[in-house]
């Protein structure tokens, strides 16, 4: 017998995200996506002010609060060939990678970890123990028996007044929770340890553009300049700030989240062989270290992979009709050609049109549309697009930095390659490129600071400011590798104002309904045959779609197969 589970909202992520499973035998065998929140933002921008754009979808998002706009004034510089300065791709490669540190950091403390560590069973643990593994495992000074004790006795009174303050809500005790105690309470000291840290990285970001989140950013470079000697602008103090604050960063991720991320994953290797989904991977590519319009100097290389071959990466043409298009057959929009065609960005329509059952439903109706998400293909195929796509593209292309890590992990794990292809996979992937970013974070630093000792100060490059000397028509694209995943924005300038603009963004890639052939994208195909223990507490539906980082909290509701509620969870 079937059992169709509705989990709406899905928590711990940003925005709304229903997901419905029938389960049967006690495994998933069907699945459907569907992003209830409509946004349109496109329509917003149309008639505007091409260099007024990042402004406006930075707002688009919360979390991801520099990628939008970066991706914005990139897609403007690229249609009206503007060629920023050196300090200026240094200064947002830097705002980048401390954008990830916070992300990635966030992402397995406070919105995936809980999926794995048990807080209530880490008031059984050995303070004692705990703190010999701790020291066992890293050079992290918080890790005495007495730091580990207080804690247990800060949690124990949360548990024994029946108020579990921030940990309410989670599925403590479930089956499918297997780590000891002392690792639990590991995983619980930093979770808090990680809600202080994540404060400070920001500042850089503040110290650059001005604010966090959206930071200020710049077509033709960025907004602010560099004065060693003036308390107004970037100088001395300010740059060894910025030093200081990636180089705490790099600590936390090497002596904190590795550490604790590879104590946690031997208990979790079965992991290591569900949720695969696709296997198809798409990446942009991106932190030029030559120039954004030089693609082989990019710390990320970008390619795609398909049918988790390794031993090929594919060319990938954002500017070719063919290659992206975006399908509504299963979304709430309407296209003026029909439903079923496909239209690249720089054709692309934001007609919303809601078709869907009348709130409050049980069920959505899947075999017509079904989300506010647009269907993305590249040349025809659902991709998967994330940290797993892009370590597995930089691995596959032969760089050694990303073979490093990768073998060195799995050598460690004592698992084989496949185990990448996974919901543990995808979860260990984004603490091996934290690990990378932090590096790169301090290249991009120390060349930042040789450049202002060689007496070059530029940030911006103001020769086509004036709207007079652009073309009455351009097009551009600007892409870059969002926390999430592959990000672009696509603009079309006519007569010095926008006259249309389209967002593919990473969620949509991803989270996105079928497409005219009825193939899933990567949400819904990654959790066929994830097994479900008890249909009343899907933490493995949560387990999964949480590895992909989607970012929320509310209720989730579930269903049996008649349309009747059986039971209402509220979860952490």
């Amino acid at each position: 017998m079937s059992n169709r589970i509705v989990v709406d909202p899905v928590t711990r992520i940003e925005g709304h995200l229903r997901i419905e499973a029938e389960i049967q035998d006690g495994k998933i065998t069907d699945a459907y996506s569907s992003g209830t929140m409509v946004r349109g933002i496109e329509r917003i921008l149309q008639g505007r002010d091409p260099r007024d754009a990042w402004a406006f979808v930075g707002r688009v998002c919360g979390v991801c609060t520099t990628v939008h706009s970066l991706a914005s004034c990139r897609s403007v510089e690229d249609a009206l060939d503007i060629h920023i300065p050196p300090n200026a791709e240094l200064v947002r490669n830097i705002m980048f990678c401390s954008q990830y540190m916070h992300d990635h950091v966030v992402h397995f403390y406070h919105l995936h970890a809980m999926d794995w560590v048990d807080v209530v069973n880490a008031l059984q643990a050995d303070p004692k123990k705990t703190s010999e593994i701790a020291q066992s495992i890293s050079n992290w000074p918080n890790s005495s028996p007495g730091y580990f004790s207080d804690l247990q006795k800060r949690v124990t009174k949360f548990v024994e007044s029946g108020q579990l303050g921030i940990f309410t809500n989670g599925y403590w005790g479930h089956p499918a929770y297997k780590l000891p105690p002392e690792i639990n309470l590991i995983g619980l000291a930093h979770y808090l340890e990680a809600l202080e840290w994540q404060k400070e990285i920001v500042k850089v970001h503040a110290i650059f553009g001005g604010k966090n989140p959206h930071p200020n950013y710049l077509v033709g470079g960025m907004a602010c300049s560099i004065n060693l000697d003036d308390t107004g602008a970037i100088n001395a103090e300010r740059l060894a700030h910025v030093g200081k604050l990636l180089a705490d960063g790099k600590r936390f991720i090497e002596q904190v989240y590795i550490p604790d991320l590879l104590a946690i994953a031997p208990y979790y290797l079965d992991w290591g062989a569900i949720g695969g989904g696709l296997g198809n991977y798409l990446v942009y590519g991106d932190l030029p270290t030559n120039g954004y319009r030089d693609p082989a100097s990019f710390k990320f290389p970008a390619g795609a992979i398909l049918n988790k071959d390794l031993s090929t990466v594919h060319e990938v043409n954002m500017r070719e009709d063919s290659e992206i298009q975006e399908f509504i057959s299963r979304s709430w929009y309407e296209y003026a050609e029909g439903n079923d065609t496909g239209l690249h960005p720089w054709k692309g329509e934001t007609n919303i049109k809601y078709t869907g059952p009348k709130p409050p439903y049980d069920f959505l109706d899947v075999e017509q549309k079904y989300s506010y998400l647009k269907t993305p293909r590249w040349k025809g195929n659902a991709m998967e697009v994330g940290p797993l796509a892009r370590m597995l593209v930089g691995y596959a292309s032969g760089r050694e930095d990303f073979k490093e890590v990768v073998d060195s992990t799995l050598a460690k794990l004592g698992v084989p390659a496949t185990a990448l292809f996974s919901t543990l996979g995808r979860t260990a992937a984004r603490g091996l490129e934290s690990l990378l970013i932090a590096g790169w974070a301090q290249e991009f630093y120390e060349s930042l600071l040789t450049n202002i000792r060689n007496g070059d100060t530029r940030m911006a490059d103001t020769s086509k400011f004036n709207p007079e000397r652009w073309e009455s028509f351009a097009q551009g694209v600007g892409h870059m590798e969002a926390p999430r995943g592959a990000l672009a924005h696509w603009c079309v300038i006519r007569d010095q104002k926008l006259e249309n603009y389209q967002l593919v963004v990473p969620s949509t890639w991803n989270a996105s309904p079928r497409d005219p052939e009825g193939k899933m994208s990567a949400y819904e195909s990654s959790l066929i045959d994830t097994p479900v223990h008890d249909p009343e507490q899907p933490l493995e539906i949560i387990r999964t779609i949480h590895s992909f980082d989607p970012c929320l909290a509310c209720a989730v509701h579930l269903y049996d197969e008649d349309g009747k509620q059986v039971s209402r969870a509220r979860i952490l």
